[in-house]
This record gives structure tokens, C-alpha cells and sequence, in this order.
């Protein structure tokens, strides 16, 4: 279990964790074991992201050395990461790209992104709600990017975790739909603070929803000043040429 969050995510000192809790204590020790375990849990949380940053930094290291752009693609489920990927890759073919998928179950995504034109490694989590940067390194050799190329992290559905975990990427780009509502920035303020770009994706439904653009920026830019918003709809093409544009400023396309 993550000490994070309480999801499946299987981390070293879960073990030792647990083990605190098969102890039984008498009533009059019970407040000092629970001051005990809530600092446990601290240093357990403090340590597990210290040794997922020393990875990041070690993949970083490795993506620099053969010239590799990555991205990490954060948003909940259903935002339309995968719809964005298709397109990306269908438009840009000049462009090597590779993408790692990232899902709780199955390799439907990771299929998708084969048939739109891109090789692709599929991570599955179990009950995990969240990519790390372990994860990442371990399926970079059969992934194997070419230099130069793009690799798009499509991390797991999820406003709360990836937050907090870094994959060793250039860049974090954060996906949200119209269909979402546009007090998100203020329900996930951690994702908003921690992403370098924010896309607003299914544009093209704005006229269907109640969705309101302004109040969502207004939002997004309280809680993260000045983060560029690109409004996009992948299926229609709407705004796909500023995120190309995107793209190319980081030296990825």
C-alpha cells in the first residue's frame, strides 16, 4: 500500500508499516502509539518521495544523454490524454515520438497509440493510482527512445497522486476537459501548482456543457500565475497548432 495516498501502489517499507498496526497495545498507551505511528507515517512519506526524486533526477540524467524530450501527461480519467497523443502523433509523423502508458488495468491506450503510428510500453498499476519514477526506469531499455525523440508519459487517471511524483520529465503538461467543470483549479490546486502547462481539451463541446472559460482561467491563475492554457479539440483540430507550437519551444518537435 502507498504511504501516500492508501492506494495498492506496492513501496518498500509497506511491510514494516503494516506490522506497526498487528501490535496490540493496552488503552493506556494507545495515545503515545498513535503520536508514534503519525510521525512514522511522516518519515515514511518524507523518505519514499526523497528516493522517488534521487530516481526522477537519474532518469532525467538518462533522457538528457541520448537528447530526449519527456512530458508527463497528468489528468483524470477520461480527459482525453489519449485522444491528444493520437492526433500529436498523426500530425507530427516527421517527429520521432514513443510513449509509456500508464493505466490501473488493461492495454487499450497503449494499443491505440501503436495504431496511430507510435511505438509504445504499457505500464499497469493494479490498484496503484499513480506513475513513479521506478516504474519509468524500468521500462526505458525495452522502450528504448531514439535520440531526439519525444517520449509522452501518459501517467495514471488521477488529480490527486501524480502530483506529487516526479517521472524525471521536462515538463508536465496537465489535461482537463470541458466536461469537467471549472472549479477543478481550486479542487486540485496541488496538480495545477505542480503542472507547466494546462490543456483544455473538447473544446469543441463548450457550446453542450456549463462550462465557463473565464472563470475556469481566472482560477487556474490563482492558483498558478501566468500558466499558459491552450484550449484544443483533438478530435476537430481546434487549437492543435498552438500546441504543436508548445511543443517546438521545448525543443521537442
Amino acid at each position: 500500500m502507498c504511504a501516500i495516498c492508501g492506494c495498492g501502489h506496492d513501496h518498500e517499507h509497506d511491510h514494516d508499516h503494516h506490522h506497526d498496526h498487528d501490535h496490540h497495545h493496552h488503552h493506556a498507551h494507545e495515545h503515545d502509539h498513535h503520536h508514534d505511528h503519525d510521525g512514522r507515517v511522516i518519515r515514511l512519506e518524507r523518505d519514499l518521495l526523497a528516493k522517488n526524486d534521487k530516481l526522477a533526477e537519474r532518469n532525467r540524467g538518462w533522457f538528457a544523454g541520448r537528447g530526449v524530450v519527456a512530458f508527463n501527461l497528468v489528468s483524470s480519467p477520461g480527459a482525453g490524454k489519449t485522444t491528444l497523443l493520437e492526433r500529436t502523433i498523426r500530425d507530427l509523423q516527421g517527429t520521432p515520438m514513443v510513449v509509456i502508458e500508464g493505466d490501473q488495468a488493461t492495454d487499450r491506450d497503449a494499443r491505440r497509440v501503436r495504431a496511430a503510428g507510435a511505438r509504445a510500453v504499457q505500464i499497469n498499476t493494479g490498484t496503484g493510482c499513480h506513475l513513479d519514477a521506478a516504474m519509468v526506469a524500468r521500462v526505458l531499455p525495452e522502450l528504448d527512445p531514439p535520440g531526439g525523440s519525444l517520449l509522452f508519459i501518459e501517467n495514471v487517471g488521477n488529480l490527486v497522486c501524480p502530483a506529487l511524483f516526479d517521472l524525471g520529465e521536462a515538463k508536465r503538461v496537465l489535461v482537463v476537459s470541458v466536461t469537467e467543470g471549472d472549479d477543478k483549479p481550486y479542487k486540485y490546486p496541488h496538480m495545477f501548482r505542480s503542472s507547466d502547462l494546462v490543456v483544455l481539451s473538447k473544446e469543441d463541446l463548450l457550446p453542450h456543457v456549463p462550462f465557463d472559460v473565464d472563470a475556469f482561467t481566472a482560477a487556474a491563475h490563482e492558483v498558478r500565475p501566468n500558466v499558459e492554457i491552450l484550449r484544443v479539440s483533438a478530435t476537430r483540430g481546434d487549437g492543435m497548432d498552438r500546441w504543436y507550437a508548445w511543443l517546438r519551444a521545448q525543443g521537442a518537435a
